[in-house]
């Protein structure tokens, strides 16, 4: 088993004496030694540095495949969630909202809270007056879902990495920049369209103040059904739900 985890040679070695990675290795090797069924890992990367983590997905990966054993790897990082899984089941408040493979889950989430928890997402409340066309944001847009009543009203989901950036004379949309951060690959852009901060990753450079036009196009628009959690995501005013409820009053004290 140690060397199944690369740490041959490693038995005499002290505890102390092992770095982050050595450890997580030893637990691991330890859980497989009685050739489990299934073997459930919750979060057991989360203590790591970034480098590290990535060094053990592809460990886990590989342990994996040469074992033959099925992975039950809970974790709370949407990347490493899609980067590891051959099927991904996302819950919420003790239910299982959708299960499917890593491209399914994130291109065709089934709700606001898959949409959202699965990787960034600007989810807005549309209208579908037939079917390929959906209005959101005070425009009609053509789109690739059909199947809902006429008129229905509908959760619209558009990545950021989806949108582009065009002449304000050629834009479906436009707003103004509210902020912008450097991501090294790409520049992370939020913009204020009709007050609902939308969220675009773009290589295109732009500044806070600047007034730009959008463009989507069909493929890139998910509809999605109405549920319990409609209206709650997609608003990039703040990025956690938490930050939003840090002014509220404290509750008072019950006698």
């Amino acid at each position: 088993m140690l060397a199944l985890v690369n740490l041959k040679g490693f038995e005499k070695r002290s505890v102390s004496a092992l770095s982050g990675g050595q450890q997580q290795r030893v637990a691991i090797a330890r859980a497989l030694v009685n050739e489990p069924r299934a073997l459930l890992l919750d979060e057991p990367l989360s203590a790591l540095d970034a480098k590290l983590r990535k060094d053990m997905q592809k460990e886990l990966k590989e342990i994996q495949k040469r074992t033959g054993i099925t992975f039950i790897f809970v974790t709370h990082d949407q990347e490493e969630a899609l980067s590891m899984s051959d099927k991904v089941v996302v819950m919420a408040d003790g239910r299982i909202q959708q299960i499917g493979t890593p491209v399914e889950i994130y291109n065709e989430p089934i709700n606001a809270f898959v949409a959202d928890f699965i990787g960034e997402s600007n989810i807005v409340t549309g209208v579908m007056p037939r079917d390929y066309m959906v209005t959101f944001a005070g425009h009609s847009f053509q789109c690739e879902d059909a199947g809902f009543a006429p008129n229905e009203k509908v959760d619209v989901v558009v990545r950021p990495e989806d949108i582009d950036i065009v002449p304000i004379d050629q834009a479906m949309l436009t707003g103004e920049v509210t902020s912008v951060t450097f991501k090294g690959d790409y520049y992370e852009i939020i913009v204020d369209i009709d007050n609902f901060k939308w969220m675009i990753e773009s290589t295109d450079r732009v500044n806070a103040g600047d007034t730009i036009g959008i463009s989507i196009d069909p493929y890139e628009i998910q509809v999605m059904k109405r549920s319990v959690y409609s209206d709650t995501f997609g608003d990039y005013s703040s990025f956690s739900d938490e930050m939003d409820n840090l002014s509220d009053p404290a509750p008072e004290d019950e006698a």
